[in-house]
């Protein structure tokens, strides 16, 4: 049987060749092959976002295939330009990876990013990027986004009397972290694949921002690092208390609690604690948080877990203070 081709055997032309081949192909003023793309705004207005994922801090080989690698490098970016309220026009990607990497391997990257293209993102390609050699795999995404004449939604609009909601389940990705250090990668369980799969290749519903911008959102992120850390930017921008409401966002964790119990071997009161903080400061869900005016009827698909308020900027859970703890890539890296 012969050896798998390696990136350093190809040469970077093969191997851009070979990328381009698997990609989307839609209509761009000016797509991959020069030395910037040409990417379309109508209203004059363009919106960026850039977000890099390194082997070892943010993922690890033994845990995620490469299409799962390079669906999640698309959904982590599509969530941040979704979060203002605009759709993806396109994007660039570089990637760094060692010269003994297989050709297999960079071929299955981008078989996975243009699946989530497809999936999340019809009509918006990649128009361009940067091949290296690197000691870990990194991959480097930056995303364009149009408003189509809209006004951003941005984290600093919230007001007392607004309702806080999401636009997805909670601790669904952190609970699969939890399962994949405790050994289950492998468990044919199809819930523990789930959750598994939630922190692998995530799929929230990406059209949310644009729902939640039409529908008159007062202030709206992507919900990446853990409800309790990001609430509390939102909160700090828009200077105002947020209170997450336990009772509200109970049933968004799919009967968690009974899941880790009986995948981890937990007792109950134990896996209903861990449910409640994976909820908390779960990150990784991509789905959109946002604040809606009193009054304004949730778009299809958010739930509200809580209230915005006047006084000192923070968050409460249940009207007692908390502190803003999530994901942290310099304090977490480790953990991962």
């Amino acid at each position: 049987m012969a050896a798998a081709e390696t990136v350093a055997e190809l040469g970077e032309r093969e191997v851009l060749a070979r990328i381009l081949r698997r990609l989307p192909d839609v209509e761009l003023p000016l797509g991959p092959g020069d030395d910037s793309a040409i990417l379309p705004a109508p209203d004059g207005q363009v919106v960026v976002t850039s977000d890099t994922m390194i082997e070892g801090p943010d993922f690890r080989l033994e845990w995620s295939s490469p299409q799962q690698l390079g669906h999640k490098a698309m959904v982590s970016n599509l969530s941040d330009i979704a979060a203002m309220g605009a759709r993806p026009t396109g994007l660039v990607v570089a990637l760094a990876v060692p010269g003994t990497t297989s050709a297999a391997f960079v071929e299955g990257l981008a078989e996975g990013m243009a699946g989530a293209l497809r999936r999340h993102a019809p009509g918006c390609g990649i128009a361009g990027g940067d091949l290296a050699t690197a000691p870990q795999v990194l991959i480097a995404v930056t995303a364009f986004g149009s408003l189509e004449g809209r006004a951003p939604v941005l984290r600093s609009g919230a007001r007392p009397g607004d309702a806080l909601a999401v636009s997805g389940a909670l601790g669904q990705s952190a609970a699969g972290l939890k399962l994949l250090f405790a050994g289950l990668r492998k468990s044919r369980d199809a819930e523990a694949q789930r959750l598994m799969n939630a922190q692998l290749a995530p799929e929230p519903d990406l059209t949310a921002g644009l729902r939640a911008a039409r529908a008159g959102a007062s202030a709206m992120m992507d919900l990446s690092d853990g409800p309790l850390l990001d609430a509390d930017r939102l909160a700090t921008a828009s200077r105002v208390r947020i209170d997450l409401e336990p009772g509200r966002f109970a049933h968004l964790s799919d009967r968690l609690a009974s899941h880790l119990a009986r995948l981890l071997g937990l007792k109950p009161l134990a896996s209903a604690e861990l449910a409640l903080e994976l909820q908390l400061t779960g990150g990784e869900e991509h789905t959109m948080l946002a604040t809606f005016p009193e009054g304004v009827a949730l778009p299809a698909g958010f739930t509200r877990i809580g209230t915005v308020h006047e006084g000192t900027p923070g968050v409460t859970v249940g009207g007692r203070l908390a502190a803003a703890k999530g994901w942290d890539p310099y304090r977490d890296a480790s953990s991962k």
